[in-house]
């Protein structure tokens, strides 16, 4: 039977884990929120950047002599145990809440100041030695800290997401180069096109998602701006004066990013433009993700009745009766993804407009929406990666033989007949089912050294310097 230990707070006493290094404010928490069941324990990065927060906030704290050296000591080593993954498991709220984020800034308080008094050899709960709101929210309140340990979270989880980025813009790019020699139809609006190699649609695959990492980049740089020392509503009320400097300087020595005060700390802390530009960079990157796996999806269709050109690597049965079928399950999964990322930014949207006055008290779901759509952002890319893209290989034969039977390569023809014969030609090949190589030779328009010139599928991939009625 597990023991408890009594601990109270404004609204009276409440029993709490004996083990347990939070406190009275976590539990009510744990019993109020049973909603989403995603904890913040899920999320590590976030829990980094509350810890990065509670040891800047310390370190200041102690330079201007609030805090005395021991008990700051001890406190920054509790931050380094939880930055290096340490006492997660202690983070049992709810990420979706009421208050504001109150109940996470009080949890993790409650976790340092409980491990804190664990090293001075006191119980846990002997809030005399180390308080949860009097030392470890010292010169703070949730309405500061809160919101920069998100952006701290964040940024940790952006530079995770990007490098998945660029991982899965090289494969794309390493397909693009073994396919640079496949000669294939394009198309536009499902229709036959003109010529082009496979190559060259993988690595319009890798440019497209390569545009998306200096855009996530630049958007995150928007989370350097904080508003610790903003206390309660961006007046600075119970910090020190030079706190809100000295502090973002500690953080960003701390972090690694370049971490800055805000100029206007009343408008910074109800501000939430930063998560709606980053969520549009992530909306963003999913349509063009989403976008490649549909096409992924109609090139791989078949593998008789459809395009066939390309086969992408088997990973399951694809049904419980059709023998044989096997289905594209991994474009399939991040399409499902993309789906739910822009749900996700769609309720960013919203949580960003609901705030009133001088705060935003929808920063809970706000912050949760953009830390899933990162989280399932990254597990999709990896995915898509490693097992969809790396086992891709070409069907050469079915890409070529579309290529000769289509009409689409009629339009090389304008340059050198005219745009009114070219049409003739191509509606004579459709009603007649000849091909166009075969009408142009049967009409003597070309001659055929120069009708094999022009219809050459490697001369129809870059310009071409040509005249209408050019040598026949």
């Amino acid at each position: 039977m597990e023991n408890f230990r009594k601990e109270s707070d404004l609204l009276g006493e409440l029993d709490v884990p004996m083990n347990a290094y939070y406190g009275v404010q976590t539990q009510r928490a744990i019993n109020n929120f049973k909603i989403s069941g995603q904890l913040l324990s899920s999320y590590p990065e976030f829990i980094k950047g509350l810890a990065f927060v509670k040891k800047a906030a310390a370190k200041t704290n102690y330079e201007l002599g609030l805090l005395d050296e021991n008990l700051y000591f001890k406190i920054a080593e509790v931050c380094d145990e939880i930055i290096a993954g340490q006492l997660h498991e202690q983070f049992p709220v709810d990420m979706i809440q009421g208050g504001a984020g109150t109940s996470i800034n009080m949890n993790a308080n409650e976790v340092i100041a409980n491990r804190v008094l664990e090293k001075l050899g006191k119980n846990k709960g002997e809030y005399e030695f180390c308080s949860p709101n009097d030392h470890i929210n010292l010169s703070q309140s949730t309405n500061d800290a809160y919101p920069t340990a998100i952006k701290m979270g964040l940024l940790q989880m952006n530079t995770s997401l990007v490098e998945k980025l660029e991982k899965i813009v090289d494969a794309f790019r390493e397909k693009g180069k073994e396919f640079q020699d496949v000669i294939k139809m394009g198309r536009t609006q499902l229709q036959d096109a003109v010529p082009m190699t496979l190559g060259q649609e993988f690595e319009a695959f890798a440019a497209t998602l390569e545009e998306d990492i200096s855009k996530l980049n630049n958007n995150a740089n928007l989370f350097v701006e904080v508003n610790m020392g903003a206390t309660a509503i961006g007046t600075g009320i119970n910090a020190p004066v030079g706190y809100a400097t000295l502090c973002a300087k500690n953080l960003a020595q701390l972090t690694g990013f370049p971490v800055i005060s805000a100029p206007d700390l009343v408008e910074a802390t109800p501000d939430t433009g930063s998560y709606v530009i980053y969520s549009s960079a992530m909306k963003r990157l999913a349509v063009k993700l989403s976008k490649i796996c549909n096409d992924l999806r109609l090139l791989s269709s078949g593998p008789r009745a459809g395009l066939s050109e390309i086969n992408l690597p088997p990973m399951q049965p694809g049904s419980s009766i059709m023998p044989g079928k096997v289905n594209p399950v991994i474009p399939e999964v991040v399409n499902q993804v993309c789906f739910k990322v822009f749900g996700n930014d769609l309720t960013v949207t919203f949580a960003a407009e609901a705030g009133q006055l001088q705060l935003n008290v929808m920063e809970p779901v706000l912050s949760h929406a953009i830390m899933e759509n990162i989280h399932f952002l990254g597990n999709a890319l990896d995915t898509l990666r490693e097992k969809c893209i790396k086992g891709i290989t070409a069907n050469k034969d079915v890409c070529l033989n579309m290529v000769k039977h289509s009409i689409g390569i009629v339009t090389a023809l304008n340059p050198y007949i005219g745009y009114k014969q070219s049409t003739q030609i191509a509606k004579e090949a459709l009603e007649t089912g000849k091909s166009v190589y075969n009408l142009v030779l049967e009409k003597g328009i070309l001659s055929q050294e120069k009708l094999d010139e022009i219809l050459d599928p490697k001369n129809m991939l870059k310009p071409q310097t040509n005249k209408i009625n050019d040598e026949r």
